[in-house]
């Protein structure tokens, strides 16, 4: 084949091509008509750029399913120790290709393929492990002997024309691209048609460009790790590709893509690092509940509604691991070991609390049984007033023993009233046989009561006590009355005894003859400090003295107050 290079759409070797607009010559349409017909055939084909990253990773979807902890309920006595803060590291799942064009290859031929040339003339390899590559010629017997392929995307013909312009053929096979000023061969691909060759390298500048637009695409949903990665694996393939097209454009736009996904990542990571400290915060505040509920006094502990609250922060602790974003491991494990021990230290005070409980209601019960068993003793006693006093200390015995649980508190209760009971119930039947004795005695009382309450009201003090006296003498005589009647009817006679007493002490107040002269003497010295007042208080009106008028009407006020009281006094 003849030196001579074959330029493609009129693109000189020294300078890049125009920006204008330009129509394809004919071997750019041939690379367009070539790219286009491939695409159905090139089944075996691998494409990608070849710089050790041809495709773009797609987000990795980290694994947030924390290991909860095995341990046991803080309610369950059989606790013996805490099981390690549930949580595990995270780990990235498969990771899917971003790049447009990655069909299944089909089934080799056994004909040996044709291998493109690198720019060093070696065949077989490209540089950095390319995979190899079966010519044209050969992929259409492979078409029809293989299995059929997935079809890859259609090619624009119209960019694949525009990325010709940036290229060259020459008359061996070689294949340059116009890149940052300079051309550079990017490989060879001898004994196949000029338009097939570059159409080779155009489509695998066409795939950069469909993996930078992609990446454009996807980046709001990108996470911090697969920005980064992202990045770096396109920076890379755009370095030095084999591909012929607008290589200072698609690093241009990438540039500028770079700094969008530069505040993206700024973004993510404030974002994330926002949700760290939200869910430090809720993680915090789940330990120190449980270090509060833990702290409290053992003896005002409720322990059901405690222990209740501790499985549910325990709960919430396991819904902040699997839902919420990870935290570092140092800060986790230190706060899951402030948890842990806040619901170990919990059990400890409630097992050590209900022992300590079981140990006094067990003192209780025996005291109890002790108390019981008096009560047994003496229940058949007829020693109805010494018996009665015993069973009276019994039961301050029983109040100051305390309680046991209670169920069997009930139950000793109900042993120990029964022991009275058997002796308060002959009591009662011996006090009924008693009582049905004295009821004529009663009735007896009953009737000199009614007469003794006809003399209220006193108004003859002589004759109601002349009256009274005699029955007095018939209330003793009559003797005892049932013990249910006692305090009514000595009531009723008391209150007539009092009434007739207090009659006879207003009388001899007022015909006393002592009181009586104190009496009118005071009353007449308060007559004469009246007259002389009023003297005193006409005498100042006339001289205008307000002051002393004013002090005149107060004492004279005072005096006659006085006076009437006196004379209250000497009437009563």
């Amino acid at each position: 084949m003849s030196e001579q290079t074959q330029p493609i759409t009129g693109l000189q070797p020294d300078t890049a091509p125009s920006e204008a607009p330009q129509e394809p010559t004919s071997e750019a349409a041939q690379v367009a008509d070539s790219t286009e017909s491939t695409e159905h055939t090139e089944s075996t084909e691998t494409v990608g750029t070849r710089t050790g990253t041809d495709s773009l990773a797609a987000p990795d979807t980290t694994a947030q399913a924390a290991q909860d902890g095995s341990d046991q309920d803080s309610d369950e006595a059989s606790q013996t120790q805490e099981a390690s803060a549930p949580g595990a590291s995270e780990t990235p799942e498969p990771s899917s290709s971003l790049s447009p064009r990655s069909p299944e290859p089909a089934e080799a031929s056994p004909a040996p393929p044709a291998q493109p040339e690198g720019p060093d003339g070696a065949k077989g390899e490209e540089s950095k492990g390319e995979e190899s590559l079966t010519p044209p010629a050969a992929q259409a017997t492979q078409a029809q002997s293989a299995p059929a392929a997935p079809s890859e995307p259609t090619v624009d013909p119209q960019e694949a024309m525009d990325a010709a312009k940036w290229g060259r053929v020459d008359g061996e096979g070689r294949v340059y691209v116009q890149d940052g000023g300079t051309e550079r061969e990017v490989g060879q691909f001898p004994d196949v048609p000029v338009a097939e060759a570059m159409a080779f390298y155009v489509r695998r500048f066409l795939d950069l460009k469909s993996t930078v637009d992609l990446f454009a695409t996807r980046l709001p949903q990108l996470s911090v790790r697969e920005i980064d990665s992202t990045l770096k694996s396109v920076e890379d393939s755009l370095k030095e590709p084999a591909a012929v097209g607008d290589l200072d454009g698609l690093r241009s736009r990438f540039a500028a893509l770079k700094t969008v996904a530069t505040e993206r990542r700024e973004a993510v990571a404030a974002e994330r690092a926002a949700a760290k400290e939200q869910a430090l915060k809720e993680r915090t505040a789940i330990v120190e509940r449980a270090e509060a509920i833990a702290a409290q006094d053992p003896a005002r502990t409720q322990w059901k509604s405690s222990g209740t609250e501790l499985r549910e922060l325990l709960e919430s602790w396991k819904q902040a691991q699997r839902r919420g974003p990870r935290l570092d491991r140092p800060t986790e494990d230190g706060l899951w070991k402030r948890f842990s021990h806040a619901r170990t230290t919990f059990d400890r005070h409630r097992r050590q609390f209900f022992s300590e409980l079981d140990a006094r209601q067990a003192k209780v019960r025996a005291a109890k049984e002790a108390l019981i068993k008096k009560a047994e003793e003496l229940q058949n006693s007829t020693d109805w007033a010494g018996t009665s006093a015993k069973y009276r200390d019994l039961l301050e015995e029983w109040k100051k023993a305390g309680r046991a649980s209670r169920k069997e508190d009930d139950a000793l209760w109900a042993r120990f009233r029964a022991a009275q009971q058997v002796f308060f119930d002959a009591r009662r039947a011996k006090d009924a046989a008693a009582d049905a004795e004295l009821a004529e005695n009663l009735k007896v009382k009953e009737a000199l009561l009614a007469k003794a309450e006809a003399l209220v009201p006193v108004t003859d003090v002589k004759a109601a006590r002349r009256a009274l006296r005699p029955i007095q003498d018939a209330w003793d005589e009559a003797g005892k009355v049932p013990r249910g009647a006692v305090r009514r009817v000595e009531g009723r006679m008391r209150a007539v005894e009092d009434a007739v007493r207090e009659a006879e002490n207003a009388e001899w107040r007022r015909s006393d003859p002592e009181t009586k002269a104190r009496a009118e003497g005071l009353a007449g010295q308060l007559q004469d400090a009246i007259a002389a007042l009023e003297t005193d208080l006409a005498a100042a009106r006339t001289a205008g003295d307000s002051k002393k008028v004013a002090e005149a009407e107060a004492a004279l006020t005072a005096r006659r107050a006085w006076l009437e009281q006196v004379r209250r006094s000497a009437r009563a």
